[in-house]
């Protein structure tokens, strides 16, 4: 598969900051994919950056455990050319996610009546071998009847209880925005009532389009788009707890969990690459377009909220998302807690997207 026309060559002194970064903290984000990719390859993404290019840096990474930033930095300039990702509308775009911690409990009380679910078992994957005639294409989860599969139930079907009686529950929560939250980030962490920390991940989703809360309240002319933030979202729906279901079930998808240890509190929950994120150093990708894996060089000179400097970091591409589209769209993982939500939330930023392309891929090509 031939790379994509939308990959433009460029050299490492043409990536503004280049020098300044910490290429160390890079390369061991890179080393977890690098020890996974022998247990199961990545899928290539459309754009041609072939997983089977990454085999040399792979090894390499392997046997080298602790990099100093300029040994770190000479192994990705060995290994790969940087290329400029071709955004679709002119500008590149980094949001940002993170991994909530909330209270919850084992057990439904008088104060925690919020539920988080396991996958249900008649919740089955689709695609086009099994799609019954009419059904929507976008949809990948369906719901097994005796007869042919049908639309699963939507957010709102299951808050009005769909699925109860089921025991489906993980724990359950206070508040109904702290779930939809986990929802949109995918996983968290659960500070128990009994006193145990546990994390619970992506395991499945009902499978209908997400429909983000931000862009419902700028359709409505609640919240300007600009002003549009984690932080003003939350702050409308404590304003107006008559509207949450209203807003909320606007969203159908809805998004079931499985439960995970918690074996590094340095390090965020395993994702669609199946390695642990690294804060600060993982950002979620097209999966359709790009290769998990691919170290990312990210300029977003007015996003200032990681570090009080221009983000200009080399991530690597080990998370997905419904709502990352595009070949320039990124969402950076910020970590787990409360200081991280505060990063995560504000991030809206213009980005320019420099992919690292193994050498191999270009025969050796450089500018």
């Amino acid at each position: 598969m031939p790379l994509s026309s939308a990959f433009g060559i460029k050299s490492f002194s043409d990536l503004p900051g280049w020098g300044e970064d910490d290429h160390a903290a890079a390369f061991t984000a890179f080393r977890r994919s690098a020890f996974h990719a022998p247990i199961k390859s990545y899928r290539t993404g459309s754009l041609g950056v072939d997983f089977n290019a990454f085999a040399d840096a792979f090894a390499e990474a392997r046997a080298v455990s602790a990099p100093s930033r300029s040994e770190a930095r000479s192994f990705f300039e060995r290994h790969f050319v940087p290329m400029l990702v071709k955004a679709e509308n002119g500008a590149g775009l980094v949001t940002g996610f993170y991994e909530p911690e909330v209270e919850a409990s084992p057990v439904r009380t008088g104060r925690f009546t919020v539920p988080l679910l396991s996958r249900p078992a008649d919740l089955i994957e689709i695609d086009d071998g099994n799609r019954p005639a009419g059904m929507d294409a976008y949809l990948a989860f369906a719901r097994r009847t005796d007869g042919v599969p049908i639309e699963y139930f939507d957010r709102g079907e299951i808050e009005r209880g769909a699925l109860a009686g089921r025991n489906l529950e993980i724990a359950w929560l206070a508040e109904k925005v702290d779930a939809f939250l986990i929802h949109v980030q995918g996983a968290a962490r659960l500070k128990m009532t009994d006193g145990k920390l546990c994390r619970v991940t992506y395991a499945a989703k009902s499978g209908q389009r997400f429909t983000g809360p931000g862009k419902i309240l700028s359709d409505l002319g609640e919240i300007p788009l600009a002003k549009v933030t984690m932080q003003s979202i939350r702050a409308w729906f404590k304003a107006h707890p008559d509207r949450v279901d209203e807003i909320l079930w606007r969203n159908r998808s809805y998004i079931f969990f499985r439960e995970a240890a918690v074996d590094d509190a340095s390090l965020g929950p395993i994702a669609a690459a199946k390695v642990p994120l690294t804060p600060g150093r993982s950002v979620a990708v097209d999966r359709l377009l790009h290769t998990f894996g691919t170290p990312f060089y990210i300029d977003a000179p007015t996003l200032t909220a990681f570090d009080e400097k221009p983000f200009r970091r080399l991530m690597i591409a080990q998370d997905t998302g419904s709502a990352i589209t595009g070949p320039a769209r990124g969402d950076l993982f910020a970590g787990s807690g409360d200081a991280a939500g505060e990063i995560a939330g504000v991030v809206r930023n213009a980005a320019d997207f420099y992919a690292l392309v193994p050498r191999a891929l270009l025969h050796g090509a450089t500018r």
